[in-house]
């Protein structure tokens, strides 16, 4: 059997729709996201865009909710997401497409509101859906309830997928997301984990190059974030010369 003919066979049998929960600070999911149009494209899978708040997962005890304060970074991005979705996925597909390149492309800060409505008029549409989506507070509910179905599932991070048979899983982590042919071999390692439920975890170790790439290809989002990146509790101190944890 040949390459293509295998990689045929193993997306005939792959699922034809997913949940891909992110949160629009995270670089990691911005990555992942870049190869899961990649292959929605290709397949013409249903890409559903969910939520889910490192702002929440990451609160230290006596912060605020992200939902009791006015504006919260991502969470906020994506209430405007949640409302944009109600007419149309693919309205929440080019938000987080434009917000996304805006921070972890261009350094720019989308999680400042003057910046999201200047995004917001990039795409085509009305600035005025930023105050909207803040306006309205059902938004907050919508992410509040991806969220926790994330949570709920044993999810601590994003990029997250949810299939339809409820099966979950974290990741693929990515630092140079694959296209083409290569994106769907990935697809399909991915997926085939849905045959061993009971296969949790395989990681590969990070080395001090690895982290170096890291920092260099996330260079604008560290040079556009305001806020310190905390990962399952411990504060991650990125710089030019690595990757600390305190």
């Amino acid at each position: 059997m040949t390459v293509n003919c295998y990689v045929a066979a193993m997306v005939a049998s792959a699922p034809t729709t997913v949940d891909f929960h992110y949160d629009g600070m995270c670089p990691w999911a911005y990555q992942t996201s870049l190869w899961m149009r990649d292959v929605r494209d290709q397949l013409g899978l249903t890409v559903n865009w969910c939520f889910f708040s490192l702002e929440e997962i990451n609160r230290r005890e006596g912060k605020k909710h992200p939902w009791e304060r006015e504006w919260s970074y991502g969470w906020s991005l994506m209430r405007i997401g949640a409302l944009l979705r109600r007419t149309d996925m693919a309205l929440i597909d080019a938000w987080y497409a434009r917000t996304g390149k805006a921070l972890h492309v261009e350094g720019r800060k989308p999680h400042d509101p003057v910046v999201a409505r200047e995004l917001m008029a990039e795409i085509g549409l009305d600035p005025a859906l930023v105050d909207a989506a803040i306006a309205d507070p059902t938004t907050h509910d919508e992410v509040r309830a991806e969220h926790d179905k994330v949570v709920a599932a044993g999810g601590y991070g994003v990029p997250t997928l949810i299939f339809a048979d409820g099966q979950t899983l974290f990741g693929p982590v990515l630092l140079d997301p694959p296209t083409g042919e290569a994106a769907l071999r990935l697809w399909n390692a991915v997926t085939a984990w849905l045959e061993f439920p009971h296969l949790y975890e395989m990681q590969r170790p990070k080395v001090a190059a690895d982290e170096r790439a890291i920092v260099s290809a996330f260079t604008p989002y560290i040079e556009g974030r305001d806020w310190v990146s905390v990962d399952r509790g411990e504060v991650i101190n990125v710089g030019r010369s690595g990757v600390e944890r305190t």
